[in-house]
């Protein structure tokens, strides 16, 4: 489908999502029975119905509960929310979001700038999250919390391909220049190369792993996604690392990862092996003695600073 992203209305009516009430509550934090007494005594949002009588709600509804939640969390009851307009709502949150440092707040806003396809929002937030918090805890505490609310969008198709694109586009933006600012350690420092395996496409925990990595001294080598295992093979052989840094998020089988990091940790045996990703954490692996698995990017931080 072709639209001018310049025609508001077609643009709306393509990235319009339907959810049920479990994805509002996963994604406000408001649980249902909540939300279903909003809903019969304040009118506060008004479901629609399926064809078989099953409710659902649009991404209007959405980010009016993402507001609401925010009020109330903060203080604000909700027999007062529902006397004040759609602007006043947004005006108060504003206000909210310039005064308290609570990373809830930043995420939620986040995730309104996404379904809005809001590049301008998005950077506002992300710049007064970098100044209060610094550019890496911004990208620990709120970035990737809510990268894990997009997984819960994207798992149940209620965001569009191109909100995903969007997002993550000036995510991996941001990391870039964020690494671009940073000194190259010398030659004498350790080395580490960085990679995603075939079929591997989702970059940007691995760009910030590359983040982490040349802040803390040690000089990098970023392959990026989808790397053939020959081409790593010889990248190693050129440069030596002293660590080798990948992540796994696709699901092949047990047997598959636990052969790729045998094999990877055999054939770079004086290398320490850094692996992370989701897939590893659905069974108990035997691991290699050079093989270090890590659970996020803390986790990272903390084993890189054990290497140095």
């Amino acid at each position: 489908m072709c639209f001018n992203l310049n025609d508001e209305a077609k643009k709306r009516t393509y990235l319009m999502a339907n959810f049920s009430i479990r994805e509002l509550e996963q994604l406000s934090g408001i649980k249902a029975h909540t939300i279903r007494i909003w809903e019969k005594r304040h009118r506060l949002i008004v479901p629609k119905r399926t064809a078989t009588n099953i409710r659902y709600y649009s991404d209007d509804d959405l980010k009016k509960i993402i507001n609401v939640s925010l009020l109330n969390n903060h203080g604000v009851k909700i027999s007062k929310i529902v006397t004040l307009s759609e602007q006043e709502i947004n005006q108060q949150v504003f206000k909210l979001s310039e005064e308290k440092a609570n990373v809830e707040v930043y995420i939620d806003q986040l995730v309104l700038a996404m379904i809005d396809l809001e590049e301008e929002q998005f950077d506002k937030v992300l710049s007064r999250l970098t100044l209060k918090l610094g550019f890496e805890n911004a990208i620990l505490d709120v970035v990737y919390p809510f990268l894990e609310k997009i997984g819960i969008l994207w798992l149940t198709e209620n965001i569009s391909p191109a909100q995903e694109h969007f997002i993550t586009h000036l995510i991996r933006q941001k990391i870039i220049v964020a690494i671009d600012a940073l000194q190259v350690p010398s030659k004498l420092s350790k080395n580490a190369i960085l990679f995603l395996p075939e079929n591997e496409q989702h970059e940007i925990g691995l760009l910030f792993y590359h983040y982490l990595a040349r802040n803390s001294g040690i000089r990098t080598y970023y392959l990026g996604q989808n790397v053939p295992y020959r081409d790593l093979k010889s990248i190693c052989e050129i440069h030596k690392p002293s660590l080798i840094i990948t992540s796994i998020t696709s699901s092949p089988q047990p047997r598959q990862i636990q052969g790729f990091l045998d094999q990877l940790c055999g054939d770079f045996p004086t290398s320490t092996i850094f692996a992370s990703g989701a897939a590893l954490r659905k069974f108990t692996l035997q691991k290699p003695s050079n093989l270090v698995v890590f659970e996020n990017a803390k986790g990272l931080k903390i084993a890189l600073n054990s290497v140095k």
